[in-house]
């Protein structure tokens, strides 16, 4: 069986997944070109871990911008609004943590087979399956690429903004 797909220009392969793990997780390796970037999303089903191996990510929450490098890692929390870009002039290679799982799913279901060192597959991604897949698996969908999470205002235990 294949594990390994490509999906808006990034080549993610599924190394664990619900059928091994219990429902626990998905484990997956992303190959991200310079330049790409998820759209701003929430996952409401599933925390993300994100462990940078090779190049540069940068991920834009609520709490603020993070620059990832390797052996760099963040922890997404269910339902935060997050963005994820491979920031460096290289490819990114980053593992993802699905918890629990739903991720895989959503790659197997939405992605196209194929190799990292082969061709590309020519046929364009259906937007409208993703759309779908994930409102199946609870990931909502809130601004294309270049979206960022609005900030926050602190509020101390008085109520009043800082």
């Amino acid at each position: 069986m294949n594990n390994s797909f490509w999906l808006f220009d990034t080549f993610l392969t599924i190394i664990d997944e619900e059928k091994n793990t219990n429902r626990r997780y998905d484990l997956i390796e992303g190959v991200i070109p310079p330049g790409i970037e998820t759209p701003l999303h929430i996952h409401g089903r599933y925390a993300e871990s994100i462990y940078v191996l090779e190049g540069e990510c940068t991920v834009y929450m609520e709490k603020g911008t993070f620059v990832l490098k390797p052996g760099d890692h963040i922890f997404i929390p269910l339902g935060a609004p997050h963005a994820v870009a491979s920031s460096g002039k290289t490819a990114a290679r980053a593992l993802t943590v699905a918890s629990p799982s739903g991720f895989a799913d959503l790659i197997r279901n939405v992605g196209q087979p194929g190799e990292l060192h082969g061709l590309r597959p020519d046929a364009a991604d259906d937007l409208q399956a993703f759309m779908r897949y994930s409102d199946k698996i609870g990931d909502v969908i809130l601004g294309p690429p270049g979206s960022r999470p609005a900030k926050q205002a602190a509020f101390p235990v008085n109520g009043t903004p800082v």
